[in-house]
């Protein structure tokens, strides 16, 4: 795919079909260490393990930005997708006026981490890159799309600053919501608890009470406590719940593993069993202020497991360990009661076909302010006290 010109200020553009052939102390000084999921050892096990890649509909085209010198000084996960699964923003309709009006969205272009609605920086930069690298990298990508007579490319769950810079360089701009849990300086679950309505705060117990009534196991593990049968067991539940809700998983057991061997003191895996027998697992990354729960396996009829082991025990953790917040994925309004609370995510999206181009503005110009209204109503919901209540 060709990669376009060279940018402005001496600054070179090239396209990698693997994020191996960057050097891993290069690309984390762009990307930081604050989100795994930019990070270069999160991106190659996705490719390592063939979670992404020849037939998946995700072929990594890693964009790298260079000075002068040749120090990389930008780059970004890229991938060219066949398809818009896994993406967590959904433009299926966008993809059907097209082809329905006798054009071609896919391919399309996406700036992401695959399979992670996880909120973070998608421009990775340099402390010391030159002003205007970011700008760059966003002409870059319009003009990659455009040589390449591309429909469109989509970054998402940027940062709200990128998401500003984006709309300054033209894209349009996408609002959608999450629902994330906040550290207010809690000393230990009862301590967060107290802070609830009084209602709340029992259904809460109650639920807590039918899980550890139940005689179910609970573990939380992580570091050197993640072993193999534990990311067979893992894998297994993933696997059957993606089959049941979804289809075909995106994670394959190779990544597990890898994830485990890599990365173990950046992983919670929290799993639940019932004698002998593996029942439930929550997958966690950790962060360096933030646990993001990110995949869910289950097996048979546990009430409120799933709150238990991927809300509750996160909560925990976070306020043992310190952590800021808990980012628990995408969707789920439920997620409300146990108390987390809606936050605004972001996407932009750049599109080479005018007509649908004009569409989709029209389309954001209606959604976004529903979205607004949406957040807003969802915050009404909190179980927090508000002042006077019990």
């Amino acid at each position: 795919m060709s990669a376009g010109p060279d940018q402005p200020q001496t600054l070179s553009v090239a396209l990698v079909d693997r994020v191996a052939d960057v050097p891993p102390a290069d690309w984390d000084a762009c990307a930081g260490t604050a989100n795994p999921f930019v990070g270069h050892t999160f991106l190659r096990l996705l490719e390592e393990s063939g979670s992404v890649g020849e037939g998946t509909g995700w072929g990594p085209q890693h964009l790298t930005v260079r000075d002068a010198a040749g120090r990389l000084v930008g780059c970004a996960p890229l991938y060219v997708k066949t398809h818009s699964q896994g993406e967590y923003v959904f433009d299926h309709g966008w993809a059907n006026a097209l082809n329905q009006a006798g054009g071609r969205y896919y391919p399309k272009l996406q700036v992401s981490v695959p399979f992670t609605p996880v909120p973070g920086p998608r421009l990775l930069t340099h402390a010391q890159a030159p002003a205007g690298t970011r700008r760059a990298m966003m002409d870059a990508l319009a003009t990659i799309a455009r040589q390449n007579r591309l429909s469109s490319v989509h970054a998402t769950f940027t940062t709200a600053e990128e998401h500003e810079e984006f709309g300054e360089a033209g894209w349009l701009q996408r609002l959608g919501t999450q629902f994330h849990w906040e550290n207010r300086g809690y000393t230990d679950f009862d301590d967060f608890l107290a802070a609830f309505s009084s209602r709340k705060r029992k259904a809460v117990r109650k639920e807590r009470r039918e899980v550890a009534d139940s005689g179910l196991e609970i573990l939380s593990l992580t570091g050197p406590d993640l072993k193999p049968e534990h990311w067979d067991a893992f894998d297994k539940l993933y696997r059957a719940t993606s089959d049941r809700k979804w289809g075909s998983p995106y994670l394959t057991k190779r990544f597990f593993h890898l994830l485990g061997e890599a990365m173990p003191d950046k992983v919670l895996l929290v799993m639940a069993r019932d004698g002998g027998r593996w029942v439930g697992g929550a997958l966690n990354l950790i962060g360096a202020d933030t646990l993001y729960g990110r995949n869910w396996g289950g097996a048979g009829e546990y009430p409120y497991l799933h709150f238990e082991c991927c809300y509750y025990r996160a909560i925990e953790f976070a306020i043992e360990h310190g952590l800021k917040r808990v980012e628990a994925g995408a969707q789920g309004e439920h997620k409300i009661q146990r108390g987390y609370l809606p936050v605004p995510t972001y996407s932009a999206h750049y599109i080479t076909h005018p007509g649908l181009r004009r569409a989709v503005a029209d389309f954001l110009e209606r959604e976004t302010p529903a979205m607004e209204a949406t957040i807003q109503a969802y915050g009404e919901e909190s179980p927090y006290r508000k002042d006077g209540e019990g």
